[in-house]
């Protein structure tokens, strides 16, 4: 889903506009089935050692693409974050932060299975997150 918010001055008055068009925010696998059986570790025998470290790197270059694709969806979620908190720091910047924390203190997980769940999550977090924003401002704008 993009979202874009414009504000324009017309004569005395401002004016906002809102255009929402639905696409994905990532191009990653459809489902939960097609993400866990990209990143899970599979038992096969019949390959040797080479096409298991080939396999490896590239199951690891997946994961981090994906891992990069969600933090990019993040800080573009959080320009529409622009009201001071309590302590006068504005949202976006508070959310950036804690995005940033979060990703460090997951970046040397190893295992397959809690790195997809941290992805998982993640998504759904912002998407539920620019779901809400996007019902807030149809809300504003029908006042």
């Amino acid at each position: 889903m993009t979202i874009k918010l414009q504000i324009r001055r017309i004569g005395g008055t401002i004016v906002h506009h809102l255009r929402i068009t639905t696409t994905n925010l990532h191009n990653g696998p459809d489902t939960l089935d097609e993400l866990l059986d990209r990143h899970t570790v599979k038992n096969d025998n019949k390959r040797d050692n080479e096409e298991d470290e080939l396999i490896n790197r590239r199951r690891l270059t997946s994961t981090r693409r994906e891992a990069l694709s969600l933090y990019r969806d993040i800080i573009r979620a959080t320009r529409f974050f622009i009201w001071p908190d309590s302590r006068g720091i504005r949202w976006r910047d508070v959310l950036r932060e804690n995005a940033r924390k979060e990703f460090e203190d997951a970046r040397f997980e190893n295992d397959p299975e809690v790195i997809t769940r941290l992805i998982i999550g993640g998504r759904d977090a912002v998407q539920a997150t620019i779901d809400r924003v996007v019902e807030k401002q149809k809300r504003q704008n029908d006042e």
